[in-house]
């Protein structure tokens, strides 16, 4: 599995371990294929993680139709951060391998809102705590909404 990128080792995935439940995390919306997660680290107003539901370590391991289930789950988090946070742009990113600096053997792309500055923050953040991000889940879902299947 992923070609030759060099994955980060890890004793558990903890993407995995937030989907099963086994560790707390809020989980703004999910499907079979896909699932939307508020991170502890907020890097921008606000910050989200789309992820596979089925452990796939990076891109070069999903299916095509998990893929096309994850743009549609980034364009929708991008909408609803656009609607509930009003920012000026949307950052959305996605590392593979420990040389492009992804922390978890869990392909996952970030979907944030720009900081009043511009830009996200990619230096060492508070961690909220799950209330702190299930008040931001609450905002967000006011605004989720499907991505159209054109």
């Amino acid at each position: 599995m992923s070609g030759n990128i060099e994955v980060p080792q890890a004793s558990s995935c903890a993407f995995c371990d937030y989907l099963n439940g086994t560790r707390p995390y809020t989980i703004l919306d999910r499907d079979d294929l896909s699932a939307t997660l508020v991170t502890r680290e907020q890097r921008g107003v606000s910050h989200v993680l789309v992820v596979p539901v089925r452990h796939c370590e990076t891109i070069l391991d999903l299916a095509t139709h998990e893929a096309r289930a994850l743009m549609l789950r980034v364009i929708s988090a991008s909408r609803a951060i656009d609607e509930a946070d009003a920012r000026p742009g949307i950052a959305v990113w996605q590392n593979n391998g420990v040389p492009a600096d992804q922390k978890i053997p869990h392909v996952h792309f970030h979907v944030a809102g720009t900081l009043p500055g511009g830009g996200t923050n990619h230096r060492q953040v508070r961690e909220l705590s799950i209330s702190e991000t299930e008040l931001i889940a609450e905002r967000l879902r006011l605004f989720l909404r499907k991505a159209p299947h054109d």
